[in-house]
């Protein structure tokens, strides 16, 4: 019997054996997952964008989803001053309903995201630089603010478990980790300071039945296995080169799950096939196993990576040939 998309995505994340390789292409209308609506209390006033926590955002001339400029706080000292969301609003669910139909007669696996759920939360409110120094010099203040956000963060996940059980499947979140070197801070500190605080969140979110997922840019390789300790059941990584394919394969395969692509730095923007090519057979290899292990996903903005539709239908065809190769079944045909 045919797996549903919702056990495809199950049986990755638990190494059970997947009929085929998972995916979320939904330029090409592929995808096993569905996001349930989580609307923000964002506002634009005369072309100006102000998040719901109050952080003003900005673009440059290049598309992409634009960076925080203003700081609702000059000091982790007035952490006092954050108002966070209160996601007990009846409207921000409104829809959630009508998607979880959808997705339940489809056979989807569902997922809700969070945006900057903890460290981006953090330095996007009080600024990259006082953020920083606050780890070191102001410890008292940094983990005030960090504990708001925390307990904002798990407010919204028990909204959504109280309405929905376990009809949601997972959370999704974001936290980008590192510069093209390294992470921005020390294990050590790392572990000192946000492991406890992200554990909190992930264990709310486990005990409700759901998974854990967590996106991150840059060379995290030391962080992934924070994330395991923590709980992450998936992690999101987009620049498999910059990370080191055999590195992170020989550390960490058969004990997280991969959610990945082509390498959206070094290969996509380069529209080459045998670097795509490369890239899918180097992937398969180190980091894909016949258990399970690998959700192939895109990145979801290819005007802001330079990468056209043309070059993301290659990458489509390549891991296609990969899911086969290892699984015995390709990805399901393309559509648009």
């Amino acid at each position: 019997m045919s797996q549903s998309s919702k056990e495809i995505i199950k049986a990755a994340i638990q190494f059970k054996n997947p009929e085929r390789l998972p995916v979320r292409m939904g330029c090409f209308k592929c995808d096993d997952t569905m996001w349930i609506p989580r609307p923000a209390a964002d506002k634009v006033v005369n072309g100006v964008k102000t998040d719901e926590w109050g952080c003003i955002w900005d673009h440059t001339d290049v598309k992409n989803m634009g960076q925080v400029t203003g700081h609702p706080l000059s000091a982790l000292s007035e952490h006092g001053k954050v108002v966070p969301p209160d996601y007990s609003q009846e409207w921000r669910y409104k829809d959630c309903e009508e998607v979880f139909k959808k997705a339940e007669k489809e056979e989807k696996y569902t997922q809700v995201g969070i945006f900057m759920v903890l460290f981006e939360r953090m330095h996007s409110l009080a600024g990259f630089e006082n953020t920083l120094m606050g780890l070191l010099a102001d410890r008292e203040n940094a983990s005030a603010l960090a504990d708001k956000i925390v307990d904002t963060h798990i407010s919204l996940v028990r909204q959504y478990q109280e309405r929905f059980g376990k009809r949601l499947h997972s959370f999704s979140m974001t936290d980008d980790w590192g510069t093209q070197q390294a992470a921005f801070v020390s294990m050590d500190l790392w572990y000192d300071f946000f492991f406890p605080k992200y554990k909190k969140i992930f264990d709310a979110m486990h005990e409700g039945g759901q998974d854990v997922w967590v996106h991150s840019c840059g060379k995290v390789n030391e962080i992934i296995q924070g994330y395991i300790d923590a709980g992450v059941n998936a992690v999101n990584l987009q620049q498999p080169r910059a990370l080191g394919i055999e590195e992170i394969g020989r550390r960490y395969r058969g004990k997280i799950s991969f959610e990945s692509l082509a390498d959206i730095q070094s290969t996509l923007p380069k529209a080459k096939k045998d670097l795509i090519v490369r890239d899918a057979n180097d992937l398969a290899k180190h980091w894909m196993s016949p258990k399970g292990g690998f959700i192939f996903s895109d990145y979801g903005d290819g005007e802001a990576i330079g990468t056209p539709a043309e070059t993301k239908m290659i990458m489509y065809n390549e891991f296609s040939r990969v899911s086969e190769e290892i699984y015995g079944k390709p990805l399901p045909k393309p559509q648009g």
